[in-house]
């Protein structure tokens, strides 16, 4: 299954249906638009500190907000894994 990025989440579940602008909700946050803007549309993750300050503004918590990203984030990385290689770490004998 496709995780959702926590950014789609933020808009489809809660700006959108709080009808709430990204403006707006950038300036509740004490963030810059371009952030947010950049957050919702997938483009950045969420950090620690916007996971706080989602938590206390959407009455949720930071590891709903954290946890959302490093699911996404490993589903990426799994994706690409194919392309990593590495070498084995053997027992020493």
């Amino acid at each position: 299954m496709v995780p959702v990025h926590p950014g789609a989440v933020l808009k489809g579940l809660y700006l959108d249906s709080m009808e709430i602008t990204i403006t707006e909700a950038a300036h509740k946050l004490g963030v810059a638009r371009k952030t947010l803007s950049q957050l919702v549309n997938g483009r950045m993750g969420v950090s620690a500190e916007m996971a706080i300050r989602l938590s206390k503004a959407l009455n949720t918590t930071p590891q709903l907000w954290m946890n959302m990203q490093q699911g996404y984030d490993l589903w990426v990385a799994e994706k690409k894994s194919v392309d990593i290689h590495v070498v084995p770490f053997a027992m020493a004998s």
